[in-house]
C-alpha cells in the first residue's frame, strides 16, 4: 500500500514544532524571559498556576511590539533578531529562531499584549489553538505581557507527559532562577498559584548571587576573574573541604549569559577539581564565561541548552587553569576574603625546593614572620611572670598579680589566619586559637597536603632531588617488585629514588626523594612499585602522575599518633597557610575545621 506525499497544514507544523521547544511549562517559560532580556526589559514579573500548566504569564518593561507586527511575533519563522545567514554566526541574543511564541500559540490558549513606548495605546491579539483572533485596542504600560493559558489543552497526548504539578513548579521554580542569576541589572518577581514566592530589585551580580543562591553559598565561594584577550571567566567556585549539602543545584554555568549544560566546559571545571575532591563529591559553582559571539555556536539545540566552540581546546584550557587557580589559593589568602584570584606566582623565598635541616616539619619563614607574636601569645595564655616582683606579690596572697589577659579577639589583628597550637588531641589532631575562635586540624591529612604541593613543585622541575642513604637498605623483594625496578628504572630515577638488584630476591635502596627522607623507607619503596606495576604503559604514568606522587606524599607526612612539639605544630599551621590546596588532603578530605566562639557559645548556652 503506497501514501500520498501532501504538504503539513501550518497549524500541525506549529504543533509539531512544540514539541521541541515547548517540552514541558519551565519550556516556555525559559522562551518567554529570554524575549523580555532581548526586548532590554529592566523589570519581569512572572505569574504561574498549577505549575504553571494552568497559566503562565510574563509581563516586561521593555521596548514592546509594534500594532501591525504582533500577527508576526506569532507567525513561523519571523523574528527581528537575524535577518540573514551570517547572522548566525555571532548570535548576541538570547532568543533569534522565530518559532517559540507561535508554537506556544499553538497548543494553548494564548494572549500577547504590546505596547511601544510612542503609542498611544496598547494593542491586543489572542490565539486558541492555533486560530489568531483580531487585533483589539488594550491597556497595558510601555512593554510586553504574554499568557499561555491551558498548555497543551489540544494536544492530550503530550499533556499526559507532563507531571505532577508540585514537579512542573519546581522546573519552573529553577528555570527563574537561573535567569535572574544571568542578569543581575534586571528585577524579578515570581508568583505562583497567588503566592508570591521571591521579589529581586535590580543589583550586581554578587548581590544577586547571595539572592538567588542563599548567604551559605556566598560565605563559602572562592572568588574568580580571569582575562585573556577577549575571553573572560569570573563568578566563584566553593571549595569541597567546606561542602554545600544545603545548595539546591550543584552548578550554574553561563556562556554569554545563556544558562548551558556544555560537556567540554563541565569536563574542564570537574578536571580542575579533581585534585581537591573526595569520593563521590560534585563540585558546585557559578561560573560565567564571556567572549566572542562569533567564536560560539549557540543553534546547535532546539531548546538552546548546549553550544559548541569554534577553539574548544582553548576555551577548555582556559576554563581548567582558571578554576584551578581559584581551588588552588593557599588557606592563608583565602581567609582574608580576597575575592579577586590573580595568576598565582611562586616566591622564591618560600620556594618547598628550598634546603631545609630538618624535613619533617620545617620552620621556615611563613613561621619566623610570626615568631614575636607566637612569644607574647604564649605569655599571655599561660600567664608567664617575667619579673620576680610579681613572684613576691603572689607568695604574700596577691593573686591578681601575676594574672595575664589576653586582649579581645578582634584587638588580635597580627594573629596569623590558623592561629598558635594550644594543644594536641590524642596525637592525631591539633587544637589552635585563631581570631575566630578554635581551630581543630588533622595532623596528618595537612602535612600530606603540604608534602603533596612540594613534590608536585619538584616534579614540574623534571625531578625530584634524591638523598642518598648512609647505609643502603636492602629488602627482600617478589618477582613482581624485581620486574618492577627493572623495567622502570628511569622512571624511579626521575621521582628521585635509587634502587639497585642486590640479589635474586633482593633490591637496595641507596637514594630516596629528599623530601621524603624521613619516611619508611621500604614501605614507600614498595607503594611506588605496586603503582608502576598497576599502571604499566609510560603514558599512564605520566597521565596518573599526581595520584603517584600522593602515594609518596601519604608514605612521607608525619604519622598520627606521633607527639609534636608546640613549635613543630605551629610550624605546620605556617605551611598550611602558604599551601596551594591546603584545605583538602590528597583525598579530597578537609585538614582543618573552624569552630567560632559564637559555636561554642550557643553549645553551652552562654547569654541565655
Amino acid at each position: 500500500m503506497t501514501m500520498a506525499i501532501r504538504p503539513l497544514s501550518d497549524q500541525l507544523i506549529n504543533q509539531i514544532a512544540a514539541g521541541e521547544v515547548v517540552e514541558r511549562p519551565a519550556s516556555a517559560l525559559k522562551e518567554l524571559l529570554e524575549n523580555s532580556l532581548d526586548a532590554q526589559a529592566k523589570n519581569i514579573e512572572v505569574e504561574l498556576r498549577n505549575g504553571g500548566s494552568k497559566r503562565i504569564k510574563v509581563a516586561d518593561d521593555g521596548i514592546g511590539i509594534a500594532r501591525d507586527e504582533l500577527p508576526l511575533a506569532i507567525a513561523r519563522h519571523a523574528t527581528s533578531k537575524i535577518n540573514q545567514l551570517s547572522d548566525l554566526d555571532a548570535i548576541a541574543t538570547l532568543g533569534f529562531r522565530g518559532e517559540a511564541l507561535a508554537s506556544m500559540a499553538s497548543v494553548s490558549r494564548f494572549s500577547l499584549v504590546s505596547r511601544e513606548k510612542r503609542d498611544k495605546h496598547a494593542w491586543r491579539i489572542d490565539v486558541e489553538g492555533g486560530m489568531v483572533g483580531e487585533l483589539m485596542p488594550a491597556a497595558l504600560d510601555a512593554g510586553t505581557a504574554i499568557t499561555v493559558d491551558d498548555l497543551f489543552f489540544n494536544t492530550p497526548a503530550r499533556r499526559k507527559f507532563l507531571r505532577t504539578d508540585a514537579t512542573e513548579w519546581a522546573h519552573c521554580e529553577e528555570t527563574f532562577r537561573r535567569i535572574a542569576l544571568a542578569h543581575p541589572a534586571v528585577a524579578f518577581s515570581l508568583r505562583h498559584n497567588q503566592r508570591d514566592h521571591y521579589r529581586w530589585m535590580a543589583t550586581d551580580e554578587r548581590e544577586r548571587m547571595r539572592q538567588v543562591l542563599g548567604d551559605i553559598f556566598i560565605e563559602r565561594a572562592r572568588f574568580l576573574d580571569e582575562r585573556a584577550t577577549d575571553i573572560r571567566l569570573h563568578g566563584c567556585v566553593i571549595a569541597p573541604a567546606t561542602g554545600a549539602p544545603s545548595l539546591k543545584e550543584s552548578y550554574y554555568l553561563f556562556v554569554n549569559g545563556r544558562f548551558v549544560r556544555n560537556r567540554m566546559l563541565l569536563h574542564a571545571v570537574h578536571e580542575a577539581f579533581r585534585d581537591v575532591l573526595h569520593g563521590a563529591q560534585q563540585p558546585s559553582f557559578a561560573l560565567w564565561l564571556t567572549l566572542d559571539p562569533q567564536r560560539v555556536d549557540v543553534n546547535a539545540h532546539p531548546q538552546k541548552a548546549e553550544v559548541r566552540f569554534r577553539d574548544g581546546q582553548a576555551v577548555y584550557r582556559f576554563t581548567y587553569h582558571a578554576v584551578m587557580r581559584a581551588l588552588a589559593l593557599p588557606v592563608g589568602e583565602t581567609m582574608t576574603h580576597r575575592e579577586t584570584v590573580a595568576p598565582l606566582t611562586r616566591d622564591t623565598k618560600n620556594d618547598y625546593l628550598s634546603t631545609q635541616k630538618s624535613f619533617s616539619l620545617p620552620v621556615r619563614e611563613p613561621a619566623a614572620r610570626y615568631a614575636g607574636d607566637t612569644s607574647a601569645f604564649y605569655e599571655k595564655l599561660f600567664a608567664v611572670a617575667n619579673d620576680d616582683g610579681a613572684a613576691k606579690n603572689e607568695r604574700a596572697g596577691d593573686k591578681t598579680a601575676n594574672t595575664a589577659t589576653l586582649p579581645p579577639l578582634e584587638a588580635q589583628s597580627d594573629m596569623p589566619p590558623l592561629g598558635f597550637a594550644v594543644a594536641q588531641l590524642h596525637g592525631v589532631y591539633i587544637l589552635a586559637q585563631n581570631q575566630a575562635g578554635l581551630l581543630v586540624v588533622d595532623m596528618h591529612a595537612a602535612h600530606e597536603r603540604i608534602v603533596y604541593e612540594r613534590l608536585k613543585t619538584a616534579f614540574a622541575a623534571e625531578t625530584l632531588p634524591s638523598q642518598s642513604l648512609l647505609i643502603p637498605l636492602a629488602f627482600t623483594a617478589d618477582p613482581l617488585e624485581m620486574a618492577t625496578a627493572e623495567e622502570y628504572a628511569d622512571t624511579l630515577q626521575i621521582l628521585g629514588f635509587e634502587i639497585s638488584i642486590a640479589g635474586p630476591a633482593t633490591l637496595a635502596i641507596r637514594g630516596l626523594p629528599a623530601l621524603l627522607r624521613d619516611a619508611d623507607a621500604e614501605r614507600l619503596t614498595r607503594a611506588v612499585l605496586r603503582d608502576l606495576h598497576n599502571w604499566g604503559a609510560t603514558q599512564e604514568i605520566e597521565a596518573r602522575r599526581n595520584e603517584l606522587l600522593a602515594t609518596m606524599a601519604c608514605h612521607g607526612a608525619v604519622r598520627a599518633h606521633r607527639l609534636l612539639t608546640i613549635p613543630e605544630m605551629n610550624a605546620l599551621l605556617r605551611d598550611m597557610e602558604h599551601t596551594e590546596r591546603g584545605g583538602q588532603c590528597n583525598h579530597g578530605r578537609p585538614t582543618w575545621h573552624q569552630i567560632t566562639l559564637e559555636q561554642l557559645d550557643a553549645l553551652f548556652m552562654r547569654g541565655k
